[in-house]
């Protein structure tokens, strides 16, 4: 899995941090909540842009250690890219990730993201955490976390099936 190559100094150098957490409670059981993030025909379900959205890259290797891609572009032109490894995973209960994106080749953050599920009187309860740092002038504006919201109802969609 290639990453871009811009070769080019940014004309803003700064760092700017967030944090967030997201917390839902599906009606489904845990195993069935660990295959969505676990399993890659299920994550391929849910895991997209919104409408207009088309998928060119989608690469996954759930383990320890491994990597996961997905790059589309978007209904305007604009390209994302999604570049993850895994770094701890417990089955069934925890899956924690480091990623970069990538919009139209210029890197634009780095987050840690760290995905708890338990069981729930109610099904399951997962709770999505990530810490980002948004890099060299790029305004995120709560842009990162309505997006992590629309994924994790994307999660509750696909599980309702």
């Amino acid at each position: 899995m290639s990453k871009p190559e811009t070769g080019k100094t940014p004309a803003v150098i700064s760092s700017t941090h967030a944090s967030f957490s997201i917390e839902r409670i599906y009606p489904a059981a845990p195993e069935r909540v660990y295959a969505a993030w676990s399993k890659p025909e299920a994550k391929a379900r849910w895991f997209a842009g919104p409408d207009g959205w088309k998928e060119l890259v989608r690469e996954m290797d759930f383990r320890v250690g491994g990597k996961e891609r997905v790059r589309g572009q978007h209904a305007n032109g604009i390209t994302s890219d999604f570049h993850c490894t895994y770094h701890n995973i417990v089955p069934g209960r925890r899956v924690i990730y480091v990623y970069d994106m990538y919009v139209d080749d210029v890197l634009i953050s780095i987050s840690q993201v760290t995905v708890d599920i338990e069981p729930h009187a109610q099904g399951t309860r997962q709770l999505f955490t990530e810490q980002a740092v948004f890099l060299d002038g790029f305004e995120d504006n709560g842009g990162r976390e309505r997006g992590s919201n629309f994924l994790v109802d994307q999660i509750g969609a696909w599980l309702a099936h």
